[in-house]
């Protein structure tokens, strides 16, 4: 594929798959230590509704409603697990898989009533998102990256994709040594003074902004496979959380990267027409990767905790 073709039809799509893996695995490393990885699943579960109502309140698709619209059913979501687990006496895991599937059925029927005709906010979309459509429009070739004029015209999701990697960077950056004591040793890093609870609760806020950016580009489903295979695939291949960091950003950016041109390319080398989705396709290498580290990582046969 030449420049003239790849530029403006790949090259954000791709950007924006590769930007939103990282995000979401970044957070997740932490979750998956703390076992917490099914967080980023009630996330893109939770955010749905979230969005759809705030979608029929303002009439379009941005950022900011979308955002309210999100944290204020993550608030929903709080009080109702907790009123289930008081008043059923069920243990919080049931009471969490309750609201949060009955929040995205809700979501769905919600969206299925609704008439999103005109934005790309439908059921489909909120499955797979609609990255194969986010085409960069102005570009002509490889001269448009230091074309003011071609780079006005980039896609909105692709420039908050990259505001929300930004912020999750240097969250982990700021926070590192934080989250490092509080995630191997609790009890320890509470004794240093430090707050753990709070800490614990920016970093699911954290996780919650990136699934929220990354919901209309990419759908939940790469939400959901981010958030847990690539840290956890890098979880089998290291004892050292810096060296887990870094296998979690290259297995997250191999599954945009091949899933997106597997999903373009893929059915055309078996003889099909059409292409698939890229983003179950992201998602199906991402499960991928995390088997092949299952049954080929070094560490696959280890016990205990990670070295901190």
């Amino acid at each position: 594929m030449s420049g003239e073709e790849f530029v403006p039809l790949s090259l954000t799509p791709l950007l924006i798959g590769m930007f939103a893996a990282v995000a979401c695995a970044l957070p997740g490393n932490f979750l998956v230590l703390r076992k917490q990885a099914l967080i980023g699943d009630a996330i893109s579960h939770v955010v749905l509704p979230g969005i759809v109502v705030a979608f029929l309140v303002t009439g379009t698709v941005s950022t900011w409603p979308m955002m309210i619209g999100a944290a204020v059913a993550a608030v929903v979501a709080v009080g109702l697990i907790e009123a289930i687990r008081r008043l059923g006496r069920i243990e919080p895991g049931a009471a969490m898989g309750v609201t949060f599937t009955s929040m995205f059925a809700g979501g769905v029927l919600l969206l299925e009533q609704s008439d999103t005709s005109t934005v790309h906010l439908d059921v489909e979309h909120a499955l797979y998102g609609n990255l194969e459509s986010l085409i960069w429009l102005d570009a002509v070739g490889w001269q448009s990256l230091w074309d003011p004029a071609a780079l006005a015209g980039l896609p909105n999701e692709l420039i908050r994709m990259g505001l929300t990697l930004i912020v999750v960077v240097c969250f982990v950056w700021l926070f590192w040594r934080p989250l490092k004591l509080s995630t191997f040793d609790e009890g320890f890093a509470r004794t240093l003074g430090m707050r753990t609870g709070v800490l614990g609760l920016a970093l699911v806020v954290i996780a919650a902004i990136a699934a929220v950016a990354a919901f209309d580009a990419v759908g939940s489903i790469i939400v959901i496979a981010m958030f847990i295979c690539p840290p956890a695939g890098a979880r089998l291949m290291t004892n050292r959380l810096e060296v887990q960091i870094v296998w979690s950003v290259i297995f997250a950016l191999m599954s945009a990267i091949l899933g997106y041109f597997i999903a373009g390319y893929g059915p055309q080398w078996l003889g099909a027409e059409n292409a698939v989705s890229a983003a179950g396709m992201i998602a199906t290498v991402s499960g991928l990767i995390l088997a092949l580290a299952a049954l080929f990582g070094p560490c696959r046969k280890r016990t205990g905790a990670p070295a901190v």
